[in-house]
Formats: C-alpha cells, sequence, structure tokens
C-alpha cells in the first residue's frame, strides 16, 4: 500500500513561532503553491483521500478536488500547548522546561501539549488503520511533522534524524507500508 502525504502550503506566521495545533491563517501565496500541488497530484488517482481537520490542510484538499476528504485528526501537527504561537527562541531564553524539550522532544511532553512520542503514535495508528482497508493507494493532506513521521516510519529513519529535513510546504511524499 502507498499513501500520498501532502505537507499544505504556506502559513501566515513569521518564521520562527510555534503553531502546530494552531489553526493559522494560509499564506497570500496559497493560489500559486496550491497548483503547483493540484498539477501535481492530477497524475495520481486514489482510493482514498484524507485530511487533517486543520483548515491550512482542508483548504488544500479542497483545492485539489477532494473537498470530502476524510477528517483524521491523527495526521494533525504537533500539539504545542501552552507554547502554541509563542517563539521559539523567547521560549528556550525563558523556559527551562523548553529547553529540556529542546533536549529530549521526543520523549517530553510539552505543557498542555504532547510529545513527539504522542503524535508518533497518533501517526502509526492512523497508517494501520488505512493499510487494513485493503486499498492501494491513499493520500493524506497534512503537516510537516507528520510528513516527517511518515518518511522515519517507511525509510526505518530513526525519530531523531527523521526532523532534521522536514520537507518544504507543498511538498508530496509517496511512502510506501
Amino acid at each position: 500500500m502507498e499513501i500520498f502525504f501532502v505537507r499544505h502550503t504556506r502559513v501566515n506566521v513569521p518564521s520562527g513561532i510555534c503553531y502546530g495545533s494552531t489553526d493559522v491563517e494560509v499564506a497570500e501565496s496559497f493560489n500559486e503553491e496550491a497548483h503547483v500541488v493540484k498539477t501535481e497530484l492530477d497524475n495520481y488517482s486514489f482510493d482514498k483521500v484524507y485530511s487533517s481537520p486543520m483548515n491550512r490542510a482542508k483548504k488544500l484538499a479542497s483545492y485539489c478536488g477532494y473537498s470530502n476528504a476524510i477528517i483524521d485528526s491523527r495526521i494533525s501537527e504537533f500539539d504545542f500547548g501552552d507554547w502554541e504561537l509563542k517563539s521559539y527562541n523567547e521560549l528556550y531564553m525563558s523556559d527551562q522546561h523548553f529547553r529540556k524539550w529542546c533536549d529530549d522532544y521526543i520523549n517530553t511532553q510539552a505543557p498542555n501539549g504532547e510529545s513527539l512520542n504522542n503524535q508518533i503514535r497518533r501517526v502509526e495508528s492512523f497508517i494501520s488503520d488505512v493499510s487494513h482497508l485493503g486499498i492501494k493507494r491513499a493520500c493524506a493532506f497534512c503537516h510537516g511533522g507528520v510528513l516527517a513521521i511518515a518518511l522515519g516510519l517507511s525509510q526505518g529513519i530513526k525519530m531523531k534524524d527523521a526532523f532534521k529535513n522536514i520537507p518544504p510546504f507543498g511538498s508530496i511524499i509517496r511512502c510506501e507500508f
């Protein structure tokens, strides 16, 4: 089975801000970026199409012709909890727990949020459920963290290394499971 994971387009958030579970707006470049994604996806057909519940993912799914995508919260972005919409730099300078998280984000949970292990389990559950449907090809409109996890799982990359190169906005990655 193969799943095409599609990262949403750029967002209207300054660089360096935690915004995982916050439903932020897409950037003004949405139409141009979405057109590139749609053009690539038009080369494929999918048995099932899924989307994160976040508007930035649903909007891209709709633009690409999948307004009826199945909404699945397991492919949502990382939940930074109390750190949402705060600057990484400011947090690093003022929050001892954030510094601990930076040293071990795989196991350390964000306050009122999650650890990377929580997100990994969500994505693994999604992939497992989709694979048990017996379909050949699915598409999932989601987020950079989900793409990094999917790549890591499909290619046997250690999770600490999977996040060194998160695919850029508008990326499409094909994973076999």
